[in-house]
């Protein structure tokens, strides 16, 4: 206790010595007075807090003393008053006892409007400090959360107590730390507490306007997603911000009422998609293009004739702007938008002015000889940029080539950090057991695959000569297939293995349903497996030289061979099980030479590629029996199959004439002879002329590599087909002339 001064060691002495609560109490006054001179730093603090005991500033705080000619109120405001001067100490504000307690902290400020509390504010205000200083530190906010203040802070402003903001900020920075895991499973405080929120934001007209933009936009951001979506449209806050965002968006504004106001509009549509902004029903899409608008004049603005360090100065605006861009680009992506040729005149404009801006910082970073040492934050916001700008490129095919080439290295050499940075904490995840504490540290680079992002105008860049000659020279090809195989694995999942003790066990429970965090992904990694299958088909068919002597695209038929018959034959798979089959036979094509009989891999693969072009039509499922269909289980998906199929059936015809064995299967798996029987059955003149020329070409390659196809063909009804149809190179090759 050297450093500690007399006065205060003296005042230790008497709280130590003190025979009853009274004596106690009595000291806690000049223990008032000392804790607020400059001779008690924390060292004194920390020692006449454990003098006083915690337990005893309890029984104050709770009122349960012995002492009857005295209000409770005044035993609490003393205690309060001290625990306040406490808490600045971050030691103090994190004690086991001072958490352990802060359920009674909540009680104090959730009972505000009490009608006891009417003469005593202080006491609130006091209790809102203490809790204000213990959410400042890591073990006070888990603390906070464990208790369910995030609750209870929402329920105080809900009812609109005392000190509501107080309770607010605090929500926000639990919030802001922890995330959608902080608000638990139940949407509805979430809501309770937005709706009253948002109705603040669009009734009040002062500057706190602008605050509540802010305090939403981290609410609507750390919201859980999967909870909170579904029941949106049933709550008022949705329509309480368009109102107020409209408002604010429509005036004449300075920049400290922009700002919040467009990343409080990033923030909505994030969550509940561009269709949000067609709220106004006589006229839905002037909201939608004035934003649009807005957000790319403010790229340009922030952007244009700046340094990078000028531009990251302000990344979080930037960032909420290209929210809105990408965004509204994939959304007009989906031609679900009509717009008028004026209206398309105008965004054209006003997105290539943002994307000049954007290509043009780049292009600076780029050339930056520090380029690769910048911070995690600054290449996150550089990411950001990258994100925004191949959005853009996976639908505008034309603009600023030459720029855009020129960027593609350093665009990949991003893209496969952040890959390699968002695979590690994947990996860390899936193998993280349950009941490990939540891992708030995760790498910044590693929050986003920028690769996978980049993927829908990767298949547009690598059709362009100049494109595909960059990807090939920078091998990226390499790092494609490693995000095939990391795609896969989410595709493909497995359930954890059953410990040894249970197996064998009678199963009583339903197989448990899969997380839908998980199915999310598995979608999403459907989609990506399906993106990199275009880009290698496009590769293989414009590189076919590169292909034929590629060790990875050896490997990456090989991983087709092994893969494809292991993929689950549901629905949500079919798209993506044509293009890994069509991929397939277009390697095999190529790499013919490469191929042994005796792999028993090719066989499943080839059972499997068969299914699917096998499966695509039918007469049965049709109301007419002699009309050909497609299929039921393609329909809904046909729009992206349909090319798909066609390029199946004509490149396996051209298989068949390098690899002739491959038409033992065609035979001996029935569908050659189901061909015939089908086509038989179609009504003269109802069949399609590709759908004709694509079944004839592949019965004549069939036939050209297996004469034992010609009395299969016949026994199924060849003559009758080749009639009905006209197949004439066909019947030539069945029947001569």
């Amino acid at each position: 206790m050297g450093d500690i001064s007399e006065p205060i060691k003296k005042c230790i002495l008497i709280l130590k010595s003190a025979n009853s609560d009274t004596e106690k109490f009595a000291a806690l006054f000049m223990v008032t007075k000392l804790v607020k001179s400059k001779d008690c730093n924390a060292a004194a603090k920390k020692a006449l807090f454990e003098a006083i005991g915690f337990k005893f500033l309890k029984k104050l705080l709770t009122g349960n003393n012995t002492q009857d000619d005295c209000p409770p109120s005044v035993y609490k405001s003393v205690a309060l008053s001290i625990l306040t001067c406490f808490c600045n100490e971050p030691e103090l504000s994190t004690h086991p006892e001072m958490l352990a307690n802060i359920p009674v902290f909540l009680d104090i400020v959730q009972t505000s409007d009490n009608e006891d509390y009417d003469d005593n504010l202080i006491i609130i205000s006091e209790a809102y400090t203490c809790l204000q200083c213990i959410a400042e530190h890591e073990a006070g906010q888990k603390a906070l959360i464990e208790v369910g203040a995030i609750t209870k802070m929402s329920e105080i402003y809900s009812h609109q107590s005392f000190q509501t903001d107080e309770a607010l900020n605090i929500l926000v920075k639990l919030v802001s730390r922890y995330g959608p895991e902080a608000w638990g499973s139940d949407p509805k405080p979430f809501h309770a507490l937005v709706n009253k929120i948002a109705l603040d934001f669009a009734t009040d007209q002062s500057e706190r306007k602008f605050e509540l933009a802010t305090i939403l936009s981290a609410l609507l951001y750390s919201c859980n997603k999967a909870t909170v979506i579904p029941g949106s449209s049933d709550e008022t806050w949705p329509q309480s911000i368009y109102k107020a965002l409209y408002d604010i968006l429509t005036s004449k504004i300075g920049k400290n009422q922009r700002d919040p106001a467009l990343k409080l509009a990033a923030n909505i549509i994030d969550l509940l998609g561009v269709e949000w902004t067609f709220n106004d029903e006589e006229n839905p899409k002037k909201f939608f293009l004035l934003l649009l608008q807005l957000c790319a004049i403010e790229v340009r603005m922030q952007l244009e004739d700046r340094s990078f360090k000028q531009a990251f100065a302000n990344a979080e605006l930037v960032t909420a702007c290209f929210i809105v861009l990408e965004l509204s680009i994939n959304y007009m992506g989906t031609d679900q938008l009509d717009l008028e040729q004026k209206e398309k005149q105008s965004v054209y404009t006003s997105l290539k002015g943002a994307f000049n801006a954007v290509v043009s910082i780049l292009t600076k970073v780029s050339n930056d000889k520090n380029r690769d040492k910048l911070p995690d934050p600054e290449k996150v916001f550089i990411c950001a940029m990258v994100r925004v700008l191949v959005a853009w490129i996976a639908q505008e095919t034309t603009a600023m080539r030459e720029q855009i080439y020129a960027l593609l290295p350093f665009m990949f050499t991003l893209a496969n950090d952040s890959f390699h940075a968002y695979r590690a904490r994947k990996l860390a995840e899936k193998t993280k057991t349950d009941g490990e504490p939540m891992n708030i540290e995760i790498s910044l680079m590693g929050q986003i695959d920028l690769l996978r992002l980049m993927l829908p105008a990767l298949c547009h860049l690598v059709v362009e000569d100049k494109a595909r000659d960059i990807v090939l020279n920078l091998k990226q090809e390499d790092i494609l297939y490693e995000a095939m195989n990391f795609h896969w694995s989410i595709v493909h999942y497995k359930k954890p293995l059953v410990p040894k003790s249970e197996r064998g066990k009678v199963k009583t429970q339903p197989e448990p349903e899969l997380d839908p965090k998980v199915l999310e992904d598995m979608k999403d990694s459907r989609a990506a497996m399906v993106s990199l299958c275009n880009i290698f088909m496009n590769l293989t068919v414009l590189a076919p030289k590169v292909v034929e002597n590629s060790m990875l695209f050896n490997t990456l038929l090989k991983f087709i061979f092994n893969n494809l018959p292991e993929l689950k034959n549901i629905p949500e798979n079919l798209v993506l099980h044509g293009h890994l089959a069509v991929l397939g036979l277009l390697l095999l094509k190529q790499q013919a030479s490469k191929v042994k009989k005796n792999d028993f891999s090719i066989c499943r693969y080839i059972q499997s590629t068969i299914r699917f072009l096998w499966d695509a039509y039918n007469v049965d499922e049709s109301n007419d029996p002699n009309a050909l269909v497609v299929s039921m289980t393609y329909k809904e998906n046909w729009n992206e199959i349909a090319d798909l199929w066609f390029l199946g059936m004509q490149t396996l015809s051209g298989v068949l004439t390098t690899i002739p064995w491959i038409s033992e299967f065609a035979i001996e798996s029935g569908w050659a002879e189901g061909i015939a029987q089908m086509l038989a059955k179609v009504k003269v003149g109802t069949l399609a002329p590709n759908v004709k020329s694509a079944f004839e070409d592949f019965l004549c390659r069939l036939v050209d590599s297996n004469e034992s196809a010609i009395p299969v063909l016949k026994k199924g009804g060849a003559l009758k087909m080749c009639r009905n149809h006209r197949l004439m190179d066909l019947g030539k090759k069945l029947f001569g002339d």
